[in-house]
């Protein structure tokens, strides 16, 4: 996981394109907010940012359950969009792009993309026999069902037996090509436990996969056969270069591609893994197109071995949790106490206890208490201090924007808590040693002074380096200490805000005003067993 970024101006990213089949849940809100935090690092290290994300609205799926609530596709799709927009906002989500695969203009990439892999001959017809799911739309290898002839991931759902006529993409053809690639560039794949999956899968050997279906038509037709509809995948995978369009451009793959493609990373589920690492890249070669830098696989929210989702049954409303305990706790949660890339549980009392020992407790009551007796004993403004470069605190600090920025290019955003807490809590551990409170009483105030500079400039440190994480508590944290910083809106993030101007130690400046302290992070409580 040592991914070192290249040096540019421009940085774009996106989340998966959502099946919008049924309103968004917890397995979809989680990798949203780890795109937003890094799109949000990305801006503070001064690159211009376009983070994607969207919907994918078309197949047998959608087509199906549209029909059983009585609406058409399209009415079905308007709606359940509304739902995934309102989340975001709600999650602090600042996207630049939301695409949806029913937008005009994603017909004409589509089309353009399918003439280019038609020409280069990697498209032909066939007869395709197998299982079916529905709910991912996907042929199934006889192999990996369970008993009864059930999806391995959608438990409940029974495999539908197929025997029709598609167009079939000829993956089988990049093999060689696919396998060079994830030895020459491993960080194509990440992270390693996902690349391992995926080189296990190609070494079995690469089959051709159907990219038309016949028994429904709610997508494009295949454009030398409109009898045929272009399958799922083949059409959503490409609304990712679609979103790139600026809505004054003609909708052509040269200008889909002109200035923010590749994609440094694309942010996926575990479970569509293959389609990105593998189906996507050869149908990027196919067509002529660069490839992404980096797929990033993360792992599932599970409870009792079993992914968390509606089919399964144990579905979490992120909304209920968000309206419970704020969003920058449940930003928190998600990012910190789970590591981003491997399977992890919800729980809800670990959630209550670790955002009350972290953010509450090491951050909030920190510098409340250092505040508290700065406007009690020296006028309410940064103390004058000289602060050397051996000070326990600004030892630690020296380096923790580099450690830092490290673990969130490699999204390892439970990492990048965990250094910026190391700071925090020695910050609670000096000031509990050095007693300031009581170096005013001996009246020794130069001495409690120097105490306290320390410890706020080791808060203002830590607000700022988790800004991307939690924004209301950093933002709350900054302008208790003077300044006008507000890390919810990127129209205010600029070259002074920006990580060289920031992101180190000594930016607090001697008699700057300071706010009067108020609690930057309630302490949550779990809700009282039996009430609603």
């Amino acid at each position: 996981m040592n991914f070192q970024p290249t040096e540019n101006s421009t940085f774009s990213l996106t989340t998966p394109l959502y099946y919008v089949n049924d309103s968004p849940h917890i397995g979809s809100a989680y990798p949203t907010i780890a795109a937003d935090a890094l799109a949000r690092f990305q801006r503070l290290r001064g690159r211009s940012v376009r983070f994607v994300t969207g919907s994918d609205e078309h197949g047998q799926k959608i087509q199906r359950t549209a029909e059983a609530l009585g609406r058409t596709p399209q009415e079905h799709c308007d709606l359940v969009v509304e739902s995934f927009k309102n989340l975001w906002a709600q999650l602090d989500v600042k996207y630049d792009r939301f695409i949806r695969t029913t937008d005009e203009p994603h017909a004409a990439i589509v089309k353009e993309f399918f003439q280019r892999v038609w020409e280069n001959g990697d498209i032909y017809l066939s007869q395709q026999k197998g299982w079916y799911c529905v709910a991912c739309e996907e042929f199934k290898e006889e192999r990996d069902l369970l008993e009864n002839k059930h999806c391995p991931i959608h438990v409940n759902k029974p495999v539908e037996w197929r025997d029709e006529e598609n167009y079939f993409f000829r993956l089988s053809k990049y093999q060689e090509k696919l396998e060079k690639l994830y030895a020459e560039v491993p960080e194509f794949i990440q992270p390693d436990i996902r690349r391992n999956e995926v080189l296990s899968f190609v070494s079995q050997g690469l089959r051709d996969f159907s990219i038309s279906r016949v028994n429904f038509d709610w997508g494009f037709p295949v454009p030398n056969d409109p009898n045929h509809t272009i399958y799922v995948w083949f059409d959503a995978l490409l609304g990712y270069i679609t979103a790139l369009l600026e809505p004054d451009q003609a909708p052509t793959l040269e200008n889909a591609i002109s200035e923010w493609y590749p994609f440094n990373v694309h942010i996926i589920g575990k479970d569509i893994l293959r389609f990105h690492a593998v189906y996507f890249p050869a149908m990027l070669m196919s067509a002529g197109l660069p490839l992404p830098d980096r797929i990033f696989g993360h792992g599932f929210l599970v409870q009792d071995g079993v992914k968390m989702g509606k089919s399964a049954g144990n579905a979490i409303d992120p909304v209920a949790l968000v309206e419970r305990y704020g969003v920058d706790a449940f930003r928190y949660y998600f990012l910190k106490g789970i590591e981003f890339g491997r399977d992890g549980v919800f729980d809800e009392v670990r959630f209550v206890d670790l955002c009350n020992a972290d953010l509450a407790d090491n951050f909030g009551n920190l510098l409340n208490r250092a505040l508290g007796l700065i406007h009690k004993n020296s006028g309410g403004v940064v103390p004058e201090a000289e602060i050397a470069i051996d000070h326990p605190l600004r030892s630690i600090a020296e380096g923790l924007e580099d450690r830092v920025a490290q673990a969130y290019e490699a999204l390892r955003f439970d990492t990048a808590c965990e250094e910026t807490l190391t700071l925090l809590r020695a910050g609670n551990k000096y000031i509990n040693e050095q007693a300031p409170w009581s170096l005013y009483k001996q009246g020794k105030p130069q001495e409690a002074e120097q105490v306290l500079y320390a410890v706020l400039e080791s808060v203002r440190l830590a607000a700022y380096l988790l800004a991307p994480i939690v924004p209301h508590t950093s933002t709350a944290v900054y302008q208790q200490l003077g300044f006008s910083i507000d890390f919810n809106n990127s129209s205010l993030i600029d070259v002074s805000t920006s990580f060289p101007n920031q992101a180190r130690w000594g930016i607090l400046r001697a008699k700057q005003q300071l706010q009067k302290p108020q609690p930057v992070f309630q302490k949550l409580e779990l809700p009282i067993e039996g009430s609603s």
